[in-house]
């Protein structure tokens, strides 16, 4: 019994905790009802409410009809609170759109204070809650803004009232109020406004003018009116005049607004005016004032990143280009800061594509994001950035330069103006230019005399410093930096004559100096070079030949020898002192820089020379140690073989030293035994002299133009692969033969007299692919006639459109007229003024390289499988044909007797050795003796006969015919000249 009551008496508590469990559930459950209940109550008294505010707020605005009678401030502003109560921004547009127009309504009556709105401002008890009102529908007025769209037409009209809001209510110009007594109030109601100005500056009123303008102005076509851009840009400027220009403005003013895509070319071509209120604050020096400052450009570039710091950069160009005066007084502020701009943007801009860059159509591929939206605008951009290397700027930033005139001698070199009397040939050309290089050079030596610290040439560092940096840059325009840096005839003789003035003694040794220091000072003087050597190399590339040896264009000829001199000795140099084999960064630009302007003047030279003989050797190198440089495996001397061999003199046993460097890779000895008529082998021994006879009959064959696989060039009938050959079967297989024979010869010396044309042993050197190289230039060897009427296009006075050329070539094939396009669609396009250089370049390309471009490439690849490349690097292209077919050198006979071996009989008293030496003297011409010789490899001027002598062997040949006739008789019947390594001259 006992457990029986224990029992119950736990059942009766377990009950009773349940049952409490059970009521505070209940009762949770209740108060969550309860709570459910308010908030829907709430929600719904809530809906309620605003359901009949927003019917209150339509009844408002349908009774407020355009015929209606004008509503009080008063009533304006209590609906307008109700609405501000309530309002989202997706549910209550239209109700805000009336609002606005409510608002602009009331401010338009006549001589109705208590209609104006702004009337409120005086009311002492509602001064504030208007103030607080105003701010807030001004900065709603700005949330759309930033969402709507100019380019439809409905947003537009919003954009418009929005505009006109912020424009109404943070200016008192307009108000009427202020008329006649009301004057009184302007400072309260000024203050007000700038109260209502700076609230919505610290809400980002700058980042919503710079979304609408960008939106507005970076598209193919701005669909921003001149009202609207007009009140856009005037905001803008409230702030930054209303504070008196303060630093704190004027920085978010260049970031959000002078950063907007080719802002200045619109504002110049919409409306005017606001650049006349821009100057008439004289705004661009103050942008300079704060932006030559390096922290603070620093900190704007940061916030922009690269492709809207370019196009802040566009923006003050533009500017400076409309307010000379102002660049002229702050030029050293204004170039500062560009540079640092450009400074800024380099360092992201990448040499190659990786994962970590983008591609932009200025700066090529970018480190940083791109913001791909400004690329419809950016022709603009570009057209602004052009500022900086347009006349007008250059003329303001180089003055001190190209206000000096060159010394009278320099001026002595003037030419006259062709005529039939003054149009010498070359050589007295350059007689006559020879003449005068003597007092030429005299003032364009290194004679010193300028500080390097001084403030002229400090300013005039600066400013190499940013074109220099400008080109490094600006990748993608490069090509249009240098044509106009170079569009002033005088600014590059003038900056040469200036550089020569530099340092106590100037010239060549202050920059080696400069090469050795590490200091900010040295790096300018080195970007000046560099500058000179780019703009120059650029300049002598797009001249043709006309331009620079009769004209004279920019540089005399007797210049061009004395500024060659110059870059030769610093290149060597700096290969010679081993600046060059760890070269990086700055200066391995430099070097660039300087070798490629030098190699333009010296390819220019081979073409046609305006240089004394032996001008580019360096005498102070001998080959001897050159060689003995390259024995030892020295990198300075393989330096200079692939940079400017051309110092070397190629004489003495040069040539063949060299082509022995490599000799491993031929593929061995060709014997070759000729047949007679009667199928007799004739009598010889090939000692390489009959397989050069053979060779010789290959090449004379082939290349005989009756053949159709070459053709002669037009006066001087000079060989180059025929266009039309194709009609040959298996003709690509030929010009590969045709290659290797080619390369054979020239690899074992053997001379072939086969003259190419000079733009086809451009193209065999390779030389082709290099940037420096010019169809145009080559264009002569070609075709003199033809080049003469093409370059007469780039000096035709009148309009190009009219002579009726389109981008294509019209050729007779065969008896039938073929249309070439030089492009894709050119002949739908006409040639203009302004494509007439493109022209000019595309049809030069056409005739040299298009047309014959699958042979070539088959004969090159011939030759170059037995002629490596690098082999033949270092000659140029008149050094390259005198390697394939010799020199027309007079051969000295009493030379040539002293250095002969004689052996097997034979000796220099020998009655066969003497008739031999008679008949050369007395009976053979000038260019039978060089047959004599022919077979013994290339007859190279200056030559020395010692280190190859000419050897006479004595053979006996027993051939089975003429023993069966005349038995004993030792007649050769094929060449028995032993091959020699040189030649005689």
């Amino acid at each position: 019994m006992f457990t029986l009551s224990q029992t119950s008496r736990a059942w009766f508590i377990d009950r009773a905790r349940q049952a409490r469990e059970e009521r505070l559930v209940q009762k949770e459950r209740e108060r969550a009802a309860v709570v459910i209940q308010a908030h829907v109550r709430s929600f719904l008294c809530r809906s309620q409410l605003q359901r009949e505010i927003r019917r209150e707020i339509d009844d408002f605005f349908k009774a407020d009809d355009p015929g209606s009678t004008k509503r009080s401030a008063l009533c304006i502003f209590k609906i307008a609170r109700k609405l501000l109560f309530l309002f989202r921004i997706k549910e209550d547009n239209e109700r805000f759109e009336k609002l606005c127009r409510s608002i602009l309504s009331s401010m338009d009556a006549e001589n109705e204070p208590k209609v104006w709105y702004v009337s409120l401002a005086c009311s002492k008890d509602l001064t504030l809650l208007w103030i607080k009102q105003i701010k807030s529908i001004l900065w709603y007025c700005c949330e759309f803004l930033k969402q709507l769209k100019p380019e439809i037409l409905q947003d537009s009209r919003l954009i418009t009232l929005y505009l006109t809001m912020l424009v109404t209510f943070t200016d008192t110009s307009t108000w009427k109020i202020l008329r006649g007594k009301g004057e009184s109030l302007r400072p309260a109601m000024n203050h007000i406004c700038a109260n209502i100005m700076g609230h919505l500056n610290q809400h980002g009123f700058y980042s919503v003018l710079q979304i609408l303008l960008t939106r507005g102005l970076a598209r193919p076509r701005p669909c921003l009116s001149k009202g609207t851009l007009t009140a856009a840009f005037s905001l803008a400027l409230r702030p930054v005049i209303a504070a008196q220009f303060s630093d704190n403005l004027i920085r978010p003013f260049l970031i959000h607004i002078m950063s907007v895509p080719a802002l200045v070319t619109h504002l110049s071509t919409v409306t005017p005016e606001r650049l006349t209120v821009l100057e008439s604050h004289d705004m661009l020096r103050k942008f300079i004032i704060f932006l030559r400052d390096e922290d603070r450009c620093r900190d704007v570039c940061e916030s922009l990143e690269g492709c809207h710091t370019l196009c802040l950069m566009g923006n003050l160009l533009q500017l400076g280009s409309l307010s000379p005066r102002v660049l002229e007084e702050e030029t050293d502020g204004f170039v500062s800061l560009l540079t640092q701009m450009l400074c800024y943007c380099q360092k992201y801009v990448s040499q190659k594509k990786s994962n970590l860059t983008h591609w932009h159509p200025v700066l090529g591929w970018f480190s940083q994001s791109v913001d791909y939206g400004l690329n419809e605008s950016m022709h603009l951009i570009t057209k602004q950035l052009q500022f900086l290397w347009g006349v007008p700027l250059i003329r303001i930033f180089f003055c001190d330069i190209l206000n000096k005139k060159l010394l009278e001698s320099q001026e002595l070199a003037h030419t006259q103006p062709a005529s039939p009397q003054n149009v010498l040939p070359v050589k007295s050309l350059l007689k006559r230019a020879f003449q005068k290089s003597a007092s030429v050079r005299n003032i364009l030596r290194p004679v010193g005399g300028k500080r390097v610290d001084s403030a002229e040439v400090q300013k005039v560092c600066n400013i190499c410093v940013l074109y220099q940096t400008s080109l490094t840059t600006l990748t993608q325009i490069r090509l249009q930096i240098l044509t106009g840096l170079t569009y002033l005839d005088d600014l590059l003789p003038k900056l040469w004559a200036f550089i020569c003035e530099l340092g106590p003694h100037g010239g060549l040794k202050l920059f080696l100096e400069c090469l050795n220091n590490d200091t900010e000072e040295s790096k300018q003087l080195l970007s000046m070079l560099m500058l000179f050597c780019d703009c120059s190399r650029h300049l002598i590339t797009i001249l043709d030949d006309i331009e620079v040896y009769e004209e004279q264009i920019s540089f005399k000829l007797e210049e061009l020898v004395t500024i060659s001199s110059f870059l030769n000795s610093f290149v060597f140099k700096m290969i010679w002192d081993g600046i060059v084999e760890n070269a990086k960064g700055e200066t391995l630009e430099l070097f660039q820089s300087v070798h490629g302007w030098l190699m333009v003047l010296y390819e220019r030279d081979c073409r046609r020379r305006f240089a004394p003989e032996d001008h580019w050797l360096r005498k102070d190198l001998k080959p001897s140690v050159l060689f003995q440089e390259l024995d030892r495996d020295r990198k300075r001397a393989q330096l200079i073989l692939q940079y400017i061999p051309h110092v070397i003199p190629h004489k003495n046993d040069g040539y063949e030293q060299l082509r022995q460097l490599s000799q491993h890779a031929m593929k061995g000895v060709i014997r070759v035994k000729f047949v007679n008529d009667l199928g007799v082998d004739e009598a010889g021994i090939d000692q390489d002299g009959v397989f050069k006879e053979f060779l010789e009959e290959i090449i004379k064959r082939v290349f005989d133009p009756a053949l159709n696989l070459f053709k002669t060039t037009s006066g001087d009938e000079r060989l180059y692969p025929s266009p039309t050959s194709y009609i040959h079967e298996n003709y690509l297989q030929l010009f590969e033969f045709v290659g290797k024979m080619l390369g054979k010869a020239v690899y074992e010396g053997i001379v072939v007299d086969v003259p190419f044309a000079s733009f086809f042993l451009s193209q065999l050197l390779g030389h082709h692919h290099s940037v420096f190289y010019s169809s145009v230039d080559e264009l002569p060897s070609l075709d003199s006639e033809f080049y003469k009427n093409l370059t007469s296009i780039k000096r035709y006075d009148g309009d190009i459109a009219d002579l009726g050329l389109t981008l294509s070539y019209d050729e007779d094939v065969m008896g039938q007229l073929v249309c070439h396009e030089l492009i894709p669609g050119g002949k739908t396009i006409p040639v203009t003024n302004e494509n007439k250089i493109s022209y000019i370049h595309l049809m030069a390309h056409f005739r040299m390289h298009t047309q014959i471009k699958n042979q070539t490439a088959a004969l090159i690849s011939g030759f170059r499988s037995i002629i490596k490349p690098e082999w033949i690097r270092m000659f140029s292209t008149p050094e390259l044909q005198r390697l394939i077919s010799g020199d027309n050198a007079e051969i000295d006979l009493e030379d040539l007797k002293k250095h002969t071996v004689y052996y097997g009989g034979f000796h220099g008293s020998h009655r066969v050795i003497i008739w031999l030496w008679d008949i050369l003297a007395s009976d053979f011409t000038p260019d039978e003796r060089a047959m004599f010789l022919k077979l013994q490899g290339p007859v190279l001027k200056e030559r020395e006969p010692a280190s190859s002598p000419l050897t006479l062997p004595r053979v006996a040949v027993r051939d089975q015919l003429l023993q069966a006739t005349a038995p004993g008789i030792r007649l050769p019947q094929a060449s028995l000249l032993h091959p020699l390594c040189g030649s005689v001259g």
